[in-house]
């Protein structure tokens, strides 16, 4: 049996970082640590290596209608779905890639009317989320905005970001359904839906 592990938080001072190297630079970029840290019972980690998928940090947000009870997803072809998805096209959040010195929050009102044409207001942060933090560095900020989804709909996105991205309107209890049947399977769109969900009566006294 292993000792008793510490009771304090353990932060970036119990890593040692021995080297660090790029090993790929594309439209993406992967790191190559050689490091140890700090064990809980005492003493260090022997050495290890450690590969980091770098993509940059994105933001997303839940388009939320108050009046209809209504949500605003949208959808597009996703190359990362095309091993274990059933579908290459995902239902996801209106969400994007921060650009340099860009705030979430400035990034989530710029992509709500790139991608659904939507204007955004009463925008609530939801949580900070790291993405899959054993291989990558990626944090995606999600949030709750408020919309009209009374004419929301139709094909958006960026040309020159070969974008095709289709508008979906659901009712808040079909897109919790869509959670509960699998169609739904981005984590970001997991959580914000089972946020509002959990919150709903807090966030309709809210947005009204």
């Amino acid at each position: 049996m292993k000792n008793t592990p510490e009771s304090r938080t353990m932060t970036h001072d119990d890593v040692a970082i021995i080297s660090e190297q790029t090993v790929y630079q594309g439209y993406f970029s992967m790191a190559k640590y050689c490091l140890k840290y700090k064990l809980y019972a005492g003493g260090w980690s022997d050495e290890i290596t450690r590969e980091v998928f770098d993509r940059g940090n994105s933001a997303a947000v839940l388009l939320y209608d108050p009046k209809l009870a209504q949500v605003v997803l949208v959808e597009q072809f996703r190359a990362g779905c095309l091993t274990h998805a059933a579908s290459p096209w995902s239902i996801e959040l209106v969400a994007g890639s921060l650009a340099q010195n860009e705030t979430p929050e400035a990034l989530v009102i710029r992509e709500a009317k790139e991608e659904a044409d939507c204007q955004i207001t009463n925008l609530v942060k939801i949580a900070d989320v790291m993405v899959s933090p054993g291989g990558s560095s990626e944090k995606v900020t999600i949030f709750i905005a408020q919309v009209d989804s009374n004419h929301a709909g139709g094909i958006h996105g960026l040309e020159t970001e070969h974008e095709d991205i289709k508008v979906i309107v659901k009712s808040v209890e079909e897109a919790y359904g869509m959670v509960e049947s699998g169609q739904i399977i981005t984590a970001p769109t997991i959580i914000a839906l089972q946020w509002l969900r959990l919150n709903y009566q807090q966030v309709k006294a809210e947005y009204s």
